[in-house]
């Protein structure tokens, strides 16, 4: 039985509200989408399903990546230098020049 379109309203209401904001797209917003999805007259439940599977990261349990890919043999510390760039560039805090100019991380 398909659910009422008002829970499933009220579903997405509630997944966009928890949904966290992106520091680097402050005009274009996750959050936003989902709650102007929320207000479309044919919203279905795949959709419901499909935003709360993201939300709690299934795909992510369902297929786990290996060690081996987020530590490939070439570079293995790329991927965690990636994330600190991002957590600190989301601070505002940049890298000095000289460590730029030297390649350094």
């Amino acid at each position: 039985m398909a659910a009422a379109p008002a829970s499933l309203k009220h579903q997405l209401q509630k997944i966009a509200g928890r949904w966290a904001e992106d520091p680097f797209r402050p005009n274009v917003q996750l959050k936003t989408f989902l709650a102007s999805l929320a207000e479309h007259p044919n919203l279905t439940p795949a959709a419901v399903r499909a935003t709360r599977a993201l939300e709690e990261d299934e795909f992510k349990k369902k297929y786990p990546l290996s060690d081996k890919i987020f530590k490939p043999a070439s570079m293995p510390h790329h991927y965690t230098r990636l994330l600190e760039a991002f957590e600190k560039a989301a601070q505002g805090i940049a890298r000095p020049w000289w460590k730029i100019f030297f390649n350094i991380w």
